[in-house]
């Protein structure tokens, strides 16, 4: 009798467990956000539609792209593809994408489309990606009268792992409300804590660049982490805007402290030929590769530290003794990155915590 009733009750807590795991099971089917190695951004719409914008040159034909589901959600194509592969899809056209929920029910369809945009020539760092995900700012541009879109990149995703940040403004890399017009950018460099010191990575400029940053080579080697350039189909003159800076007041190397130096900002840009799409020069060549065509650096002897803003203009000039190739530069094998940085061999985690540079209203003139 007593095995009878321990039976009855074993059975019971079985249709009980698995009816609590089918109660539980999400019922959300939703794209939360895409990512992609040459994704701009992923801009997940209202009305279940998708928007990849990507750098020009990019086959569209195998697009990495990475969909972030809601938990426990499934994704796929509603028509699979013969170019289509793990998270690597054919774009030459709009797909629709099916996702089904956790529990199996529900099902939501989504139409995504990728659009090739080309590098902006004004920035004016306004517009912050909109994201409960992402703790630190994110910029980007966008001009859809010329199909025009970039979103910055910034250290701040490999601030994150210091644990140091508590809010958007404890970060290197941040939107600031009094720029010369609107909204700037204002970077600091800020102190890593005790996880920098373990990892020999005392500090973190600011810094806010054209590029991507390789979050999985962070600790590893952060300097090569750190990519530089887009696909540009014009040919550079010169690199303008405005700046403020402030040093901070105790310069370090290596994290011990250093009589006499004093910090300094960085502001360049570089015009190189790229062999592919997925070349892309770092922090160990970005101003001495032999790739570089033109190279527009401030000198150091040039920055001003005030707290008004300041004009800066800085020529193109041609450096390697090469030349520019105008089939090759229609084709986009040319790229331009842009860098900012508040303390200016911050890639080597030297400077001074507490230096301050603020940027706005930036414009690359080109030939026509």
């Amino acid at each position: 009798m007593r095995q009878n009733y321990l039976s009855v009750c074993l059975l019971l807590l079985l249709v009980l467990s698995s009816c609590i795991r089918e109660e539980s099971a999400n019922v959300e089917a939703a794209i939360d956000a895409c990512t992609g190695s040459n994704i701009q951004l992923g801009e997940v719409k209202s009305d279940h539609s998708v928007i990849l914008y990507v750098q020009k040159g990019t086959n569209l034909a195998k697009l990495n792209v990475h969909f972030q589901l809601a938990e426990g959600a499934t994704i796929q194509p509603q028509q699979k593809l013969a170019q289509d592969s793990v998270n690597t899809y054919d774009f030459s056209h709009s797909r629709v994408f099916n996702v089904m929920a956790e529990d199996g029910k529900h099902v939501a369809q989504y139409t995504v489309s990728a659009i090739q945009t080309e590098l902006p020539s004004e920035f004016h760092f306004e517009t912050l990606v909109s994201s409960l995900s992402i703790p630190y700012d994110e910029f980007y541009e966008f001009n859809p009268a010329r199909n025009e879109f970039m979103k910055w990149c910034s250290g701040n995703q490999g601030f994150k792992l210091t644990a140091m940040a508590k809010s958007r403004t404890d970060y290197p890399t941040m939107q600031d409300d009094k720029g010369l017009s609107g909204k700037c950018v204002k970077l600091v460099t800020r102190d890593t804590g005790s996880f920098g010191k373990m990892v020999n990575m005392y500090l973190a400029a600011g810094n806010l660049f054209t590029g991507s940053f390789d979050l999985t080579n962070a600790l590893t080697n952060a300097v090569k982490a750190t990519k530089f350039g887009f696909p540009f189909l014009r040919i550079p003159l010169r690199l303008r805007g405005y700046y403020k800076y402030r040093a901070g007041d105790i310069f370090t190397q290596k994290g011990k402290e250093v009589a006499g130096l004093r910090d300094k900002c960085d502001i360049y840009a570089m015009f190189y030929h790229a062999d592919s799409n997925e070349d892309m020069l770092d922090g160990t060549n970005a101003t001495t590769s032999p790739k570089i065509i033109l190279l527009a650096r401030m000198k150091p002897q040039d920055i001003v530290e005030s707290d008004n803003w300041t004009v800066f203009d800085l020529p193109f000039e041609a450096v390697n003794n090469t030349t520019i190739d105008k089939s090759e530069l229609a084709a986009g094998h040319y790229k331009l990155g842009i860098v900012f940085s508040s303390s200016v061999d911050g890639g080597n985690f030297n400077g001074a915590v507490g230096s301050t540079l603020y940027i706005d209203e930036v414009q690359l003139v080109c030939k026509e």
